[in-house]
C-alpha cells in the first residue's frame, strides 16, 4: 500500500490548508498527522526526541509499502532526521518550506544529517523564503543521496501565501513519477 504522511510546520496543525489541498490531489492515500505539543493544546513545540518519536509512531500506525514522509517546515525537517537515522523506513520526502536555517542566522544550519539520507526528495519553497535562499538550499541539498528535486514559487515567502493549489499538483505529480529506491545494502539506481 502507497501513503503519504504529512505533518505541519511549528506554528500551524494538521488542519493547515495547504495539507488538506495536497491530500485532496495526492494519488496515494494521505495521513495529516499533528505533533504531542499540538494534540495538548500547546503552542510551543515539543524537543526533538518528543517530535520524532511521534513520527515513528505515527510511521507505525500506517504499516504501509511504499511511503513518502514531509510536512511543511519544522514537521519536514523533523520527517528528514527520522528519514536520515533510519529510525523510520521511507521511499521519498516531501519538504515544503524547509527551514534551512533560522530568518538572518545563516551560520544555524539544519543540514547535518542530509549527508544521511538516501531517498528522493522534493523541495518545494518560496524564493523569498527567510528561511534559506534558493542558492543556499541547492548547495546544501547537493550533498543528499537520493534524486533532489526542487520546485520554486517565484515571489513567495515561506508561508507560500496563496499557493496551495499549485502545491498539492506539485506534490501531486512528483508522486505519480516516484519510483521506489533500492532497497539498503542493494546497488544504488
Amino acid at each position: 500500500m502507497n501513503a503519504l504522511l504529512l505533518f505541519p510546520g511549528a506554528g500551524s496543525s494538521a488542519e493547515h490548508s495547504s495539507l488538506k489541498a495536497i491530500e485532496r490531489r495526492a494519488p496515494w492515500p494521505v495521513t495529516r498527522a499533528d505533533f504531542p505539543y499540538r494534540k495538548a493544546g500547546r503552542r510551543a513545540p515539543d524537543r526533538p526526541p518528543v517530535l520524532l518519536q511521534a513520527v515513528v509512531d505515527e510511521v507505525a500506525k500506517l504499516g504501509a509499502d511504499r511511503l513518502v514522509l514531509g510536512g511543511r517546515s519544522m514537521g519536514g525537517r523533523i520527517c528528514s532526521i527520522a528519514v536520515a537515522e533510519k529510525r523510520v523506513d521511507a521511499i521519498g520526502l516531501v519538504l515544503i518550506s524547509y527551514p534551512l536555517h533560522p530568518p538572518g542566522r545563516p551560520e544555524q544550519l539544519r543540514v547535518a544529517h542530509f549527508a544521511d539520507i538516501d531517498v528522493p526528495c522534493l523541495f518545494v519553497s518560496g524564493t523569498r523564503d527567510a528561511f534559506g535562499t534558493r542558492d543556499e538550499l541547492v548547495a546544501h541539498t547537493a550533498g543528499i543521496g537520493g534524486k533532489v528535486t526542487h520546485v520554486w514559487f517565484d515571489g513567495l515567502g515561506h508561508d507560500l501565501k496563496g499557493a496551495d493549489e499549485r502545491l498539492a499538483d506539485t506534490v501531486s505529480e512528483w508522486l505519480t513519477k516516484l519510483k521506489p529506491a533500492r532497497r539498503r545494502g542493494g546497488p544504488r539506481g
